[in-house]
């Protein structure tokens, strides 16, 4: 399993990284790619560098698309490149996985209709679909996650659905995740 994450400037730095680590954890190959430029600054100020531009990834090698939120899903949905990209993996019944404010950018695509999801309360619009109050929901091979502090379930539901229940309990294992 491969997945595609596009970044830009004011990605939301739990989001993104904390999904990558958990993913690479789980055994999951996860290539970053950059809207723009080969450093990024995260919405509190990380940055991230050594980036490629998203033009040169080959969709065809992925079988998942990675949307952190953040202050980018505006630059993100007004790029009609980066809702092309999103177009094809729904059209080619890929994995979508978005978290915080990153589902909106699918809802006003019309991807969430008559589909379970969740996103950052107060950007829930009525996107025709069933919003769900919880840190994380999957609906076919869509999944989403609510926002920051919810990034930890998002990434596990995530790594369960694209690669095995055991490479999540592999995880939550070697991280600590049970509490004694």
């Amino acid at each position: 399993m491969k997945v595609l994450n596009i970044l830009t400037n004011g990605f939301e730095e739990i989001e993104a990284l904390g999904t990558i680590d958990i993913l690479r954890r789980g055994g999951v190959t996860i290539d970053v790619f950059s809207l723009h430029g080969e450093t990024l600054t995260g919405a509190h100020n990380i940055k991230v560098a050594d980036l490629k531009n998203y033009k040169s990834a080959n969709l065809n090698e992925y079988d998942c698309l990675f949307i952190a939120g953040g202050g980018q899903y505006q630059e993100l949905e007004k790029s009609e490149d980066f809702k092309n990209i999103i177009k094809y993996f729904y059209e080619n019944d890929k994995y979508i996985a978005a978290i915080c404010a990153a589902p909106t950018i699918l809802g006003h695509m019309g991807l969430l209709k008559n589909k379970s999801y969740t996103c950052f309360n107060s950007m829930n619009e009525d996107f025709g679909g069933t919003y769900v109050d919880h840190y994380a929901v999957s609906d076919g091979k869509l999944i989403t996650g609510k926002g920051p502090l919810a990034t930890l379930e998002f990434a596990l539901l995530l790594l369960e659905k694209i690669n095995s229940k055991e490479a999540a309990e592999f995880v939550k294992e070697s991280s600590f995740y049970y509490h004694k």
